[in-house]
């Protein structure tokens, strides 16, 4: 038998953030996942060997190098693979290319968590980062919210800068350099950043907004500061891949900023309806892991929209 391997330019036209979203509302009502996560470190650079296996969809191991150097050799600074496993036989179904599952995947988990817990009514959105994800996130909050008006900062302005002239035919966009009064005005603010610091301090948050959390995926890592947490209401993807993982909650739990306690839902409390925001002016706090299981449920999508063009 051969097994195919789904490149990025098979799928990438194929898919939809509304097919992804709906992927992993339904993922979750299947029995929880079985997840382990491994990590390796050589200075700034990190192994992420990330599996998941969830009783009725199947199995997903996904590894990953980031290499920050890489960006300044023009080299992609992320790289790696999916390999997709059948449920019942555990044999292999397919690869998946690493950057496909990942755009979809990363987009896609943020997206849904603005869905369930911002204002339907948001319209202006600030992204805080002017990197690829921050162009999958601005595709994406489009679909959600068509009348989107969207701010971009950067450390970097002439970066945002390009970007923004880049999207500006497609979107409402412009680049900004104040980032506080840009945080103030904002009814989203998505961080999608490299940052070992918070760029995002509480103090600016106004009531009803709501933060997004996406570049932070190591224990030192966070893109925002304990001001934030405290005064939001904290929702996660997953527990088990956030809370002791990753710095934007690891730090403020071990030093007694908040406890795990006041995380008050992640994906698997969709059904029960405490995923959500309780009222207009509350702020809700999103901090996307992106944990394996969310690659199994996008990669069996992919695989699944495949099998379907390819029949």
């Amino acid at each position: 038998m051969t097994i195919p391997f789904i490149s990025f330019d098979d799928m990438d036209t194929i898919l939809e953030w509304a097919y992804v979203m709906d992927a992993m509302e339904d993922g979750h009502k299947l029995p929880k996942a079985s997840v382990a996560d491994g990590f390796a470190y050589r200075g700034d650079d990190t192994l992420l060997s990330r599996s998941a296996w969830i009783d009725g969809l199947g199995v997903a191991i996904k590894g990953a190098t980031i290499v920050p150097s890489n960006v300044a050799n023009d080299r992609p600074m992320v790289n790696g693979g999916v390999m997709l496993f059948d449920d019942e036989t555990g044999e292999l179904e397919a690869l998946v290319d690493f950057h496909l599952v990942t755009k979809w995947k990363t987009a896609g988990d943020s997206l849904l968590g603005a869905k369930l817990l911002a204002r339907p009514d948001s319209k202006n959105i600030l992204i805080v980062g002017a990197g690829t994800v921050s162009t999958n996130m601005i595709d994406g909050y489009s679909q959600l919210y068509p009348d989107a008006k969207f701010q971009l900062w950067n450390r970097n302005n002439d970066k945002a800068i390009a970007l923004a002239k880049t999207l500006s035919s497609r979107h409402d966009i412009s680049p900004v350099k104040d980032l506080c009064s840009a945080t103030e005005a904002a009814d989203i603010i998505t961080c999608a950043t490299m940052s070992s610091d918070p760029v995002i301090d509480g103090a600016w948050l106004q009531a009803g907004q709501h933060l997004n959390l996406i570049g932070a995926y190591r224990p030192d890592m966070r893109e925002t500061n304990d001001t934030a947490l405290t005064r939001s209401r904290i929702f996660v993807d997953s527990r088990e891949t956030t809370i002791e993982h990753i710095g934007e909650l690891k730090t403020p739990v071990a030093q007694g900023v908040i406890s795990a306690d006041d995380v008050i839902a992640d994906y698997y409390d969709i059904t029960n309806g405490t995923f959500a925001r309780q009222n207009d002016n509350e702020i809700t706090l999103f901090k996307n892991g992106g944990g394996a299981h969310l690659d199994l449920m996008t990669s069996k999508l992919i695989l699944k929209r495949w099998q379907e063009r390819n029949a």
